[in-house]
């Protein structure tokens, strides 16, 4: 593992990261469709998670102009909605916004709270600008800064969003460090030049055998100490 204590600039990415996405999605629409049993919620939360994913797709492939999170949200809610058999528009708007509602993982805020006292901190999300900043009040997200895919139109792993983060660092990519609990997002990260921290969660994208990121660890409390051993405030 390489030592990453000499960066400056340590960059989150949010959703399944920093905040429990399934976890949070499953609870709203198990409050929109109370009825529902276990399994019929599992099936609508992935419904929600494969449209999330299909759209962005189409959109990075050229087959659908940039539409930001809230829109593709909405998207899934209706969906939801739907095969749920929801017809209360005032439920269904509810669930449109759940993802600027969900709940952070139990480490989350105090390791941003660590490492916020020894590095500037940014997080960098494919939520849309709104829905970060109100996610982030929602979950007590300790930021310097935030920055969204949104602002160049494009979703992660598209470099452009990486290059965000960069830019707004105002250091070399090596001394920029991103930390996600999605191999393929620090992947994207790596290709511009960004050094990469794996994550643990639950339901993430862990490394494969030829994933060669700078450090992987089991939660940010292990991050936060690895990354601050030996420095003052």
């Amino acid at each position: 593992m390489a030592d990453i204590r000499d960066v400056e600039i340590v960059v989150f990415d949010v959703l399944g990261t920093l905040v429990d996405e399934p976890g949070g999605l499953r609870a709203a629409i198990r409050d929109a469709a109370p009825t529902s049993d276990d399994a019929t919620v599992d099936e609508l939360l992935t419904s929600w998670l494969e449209h999330v994913e299909l759209e962005q797709q189409r959109i990075a492939q050229g087959h659908r102009p940039y539409a930001n999170s809230e829109i593709i949200d909405r998207e899934a809610a209706r969906l939801v909605a739907e095969r749920a058999g929801l017809a209360d528009p005032a439920a269904i708007a509810r669930l449109a916004t759940a993802g600027q509602r969900l709940p952070p993982w139990g480490d989350t805020v105090a390791g941003l709270e660590r490492l916020a006292d020894h590095f500037a901190v940014l997080g960098l999300s494919n939520a849309s600008r709104t829905a970060l900043l109100r996610l982030s009040a929602h979950a007590g997200l300790r930021w310097h800064q935030t920055s969204s895919g949104e602002a160049v139109l494009v979703y992660k792993p598209a470099q452009e969003v990486y290059r965000l983060a960069i830019d707004t660092a105002g250091c070399p990519p090596e001394r920029v460090l991103m930390v996600a609990a999605h191999a393929w997002d620090l992947r994207g990260a790596q290709a511009t030049g960004m050094r990469t921290a794996y994550v643990h969660r639950p339901g993430g994208d862990p490394p494969t055998s030829t994933d060669t990121f700078d450090g992987r660890f089991d939660d940010l409390d292990d991050l936060a100490t690895a990354l601050t051993a030996g420095r003052t405030r």
